[in-house]
């Protein structure tokens, strides 16, 4: 009896990924891989980590640039003649606080009963707990036939 024949080899191709092990990215090509053929590219996304990078960068300049060009004195007036003078820039950011304040504390009610309504649903089918099923016995596979046509081997 003569030896088992190897294994066959993996056909190394041009990939997005270095996939050579699996699970796991950026991984080294196997010691047989060919030269030149595997390419070993950044994990998937990274493109666009960096532009979200980039445009988080630009928002925070564009807000530090107007909080920059905005340090004059502004006059907040409130009823019966009281006032707040403050920079420009702490006005606007209390109003944004102010309003997310009110926004949050608009959504607590709600938020409140959707988490109520949900811990009831999930005890109301906890309560009606499903028996067990009794597993059926798999069927029973057909056998392959083997066809009738006569081989022709070559050519």
């Amino acid at each position: 009896m003569g030896e088992a024949p190897p294994p066959p080899r993996r056909p190394w191709t041009k990939t997005a990924t270095n996939d050579a092990v699996p699970g796991r990215r950026g991984a080294a090509a196997p010691r047989n891989a060919p030269r030149g053929l595997l390419r070993i590219v950044p994990a998937h996304g990274t493109g666009m980590k960096y532009f979200l990078w980039l445009l988080k960068a630009a928002i925070f300049f564009t807000l530090f640039a107007f909080a920059l060009n905005n340090q004059q004195d502004a006059t907040v007036n409130f009823f019966f003649g009281t006032y707040w003078r403050a920079p420009l820039v702490l006005v606007v950011l209390a109003a944004f606080a102010g309003g997310m304040t009110v926004g949050v504390l608009g959504m607590l009610p709600l938020w409140w009963r959707s988490r109520q309504a949900a811990q009831q649903a999930q005890a109301a089918a906890g309560a009606q707990a499903v028996p067990a099923a009794v597993p059926a016995t798999p069927a029973p596979v057909p056998a392959v036939q083997e066809p009738t046509i006569a081989r022709h081997h070559g050519l």
